[in-house]
């Protein structure tokens, strides 16, 4: 009996102790631009301020998350896949799906078709969200041939296959080149949220790479018509020759500048880089597609 008592009066001290500390953790969690967490997280935020919260070490991560989630307002929920395991995370507040999507890789970035909606480059409110997370530098093998362009834009363009469903959305976790988040920025959002993002002339670069991550080429068209008084024909060149590429994107970044209506003498400085392959606006071109002798470019007839 005294052994019980012992327990009970142990488990209403801890329970009277994280009661104490509510609104300091509150204002804590209210005032962090951070509004989603996985354990490690908590658990680091549970270390730092433990001392500041008179917290005593019996409290562990799981109580205090248990704390969390049953006397404030943090929830607790579930992404799921269905080649990988399922991750969990806890939000505070009601944070975007591009904050929740940026959780489940550090140092990953917002990309692609995300990027373009967040730049205001389409009027679509996308259920796929696109976050790089860059993978470790490899060194670029291989010459550039007529028949091996051929015979890679001939196949279909690899898509990542780690991808996380959550309340409708889909989120797409792409593995990119290493670049050293190469014009990546902190923007602040539609939804008022601070995220990293690709800057408007990397995006534009990105999407000609990858177009299927953008809703197709007339998506992508689009996005150039959107950017045309907005993008620095030089910032773009620069990016893309750090970015190095094996294939000649240049051509097909030209051709949709042109496409959009830009002024020559802004395309004619992706035709100054030089035209020496025949290209492809995209992989597996239809049989019927057509060919632009200027930019030597395969693209879509209905483009």
């Amino acid at each position: 009996m005294d052994e019980l008592w012992q327990i009970q009066t142990i488990e209403d001290f801890l329970a009277n102790k994280m009661e104490a500390a509510r609104p300091a953790v509150q204002t804590f969690f209210n005032t962090s631009s951070a509004k989603v967490y996985n354990r490690r997280q908590l658990s680091s935020a549970l270390k730092e301020h433990r001392t500041e919260w008179s917290l005593p070490s019996e409290i562990t991560t799981s109580r205090f998350i248990n704390f969390l989630t049953a006397k404030l307002t943090l929830r607790e929920i579930t992404l799921a896949s269905d080649h990988y395991s399922d991750e969990k995370r806890f939000i505070w507040g009601e944070p975007s799906i591009y904050a929740i999507a940026l959780s489940l890789r550090n140092n990953a970035y917002l990309t692609h078709g995300s990027a373009v909606f967040l730049h205001g480059l389409n009027d679509q409110i996308p259920q796929t969200v696109y976050v790089n997370y860059e993978q470790s530098p490899k060194p670029q093998s291989g010459a550039l041939t007529q028949e091996g362009i051929d015979r890679a834009f001939s196949n279909q363009q690899r898509r990542s296959n780690l991808t996380f469903q959550y309340e409708g959305y889909q989120i797409i976790v792409i593995n990119g080149k290493h670049t050293n988040r190469l014009e990546v920025s902190p923007f602040v959002g539609r939804y008022g949220e601070t995220l990293d993002v690709t800057k408007l002339e990397r995006t534009l670069i990105d999407i000609t790479v990858r177009p299927a991550y953008a809703g197709g080429v007339v998506q992508v068209l689009e996005a150039f018509k959107r950017a045309e008084g907005s993008v620095s024909v030089n910032t773009l060149t620069a990016t893309l020759k750090k970015l190095n590429y094996l294939y000649p994107y240049h051509q097909a970044i030209g051709f949709y500048m042109e496409r959009a209506g830009y002024p020559e003498g802004k395309w004619s400085k992706l035709l100054k880089l030089g035209t020496e392959f025949d290209f492809y606006l995209a992989h597996q071109l239809p049989s019927n597609k057509k060919y632009d002798s200027k930019w030597r470019l395969f693209y879509p007839s209905s483009l």
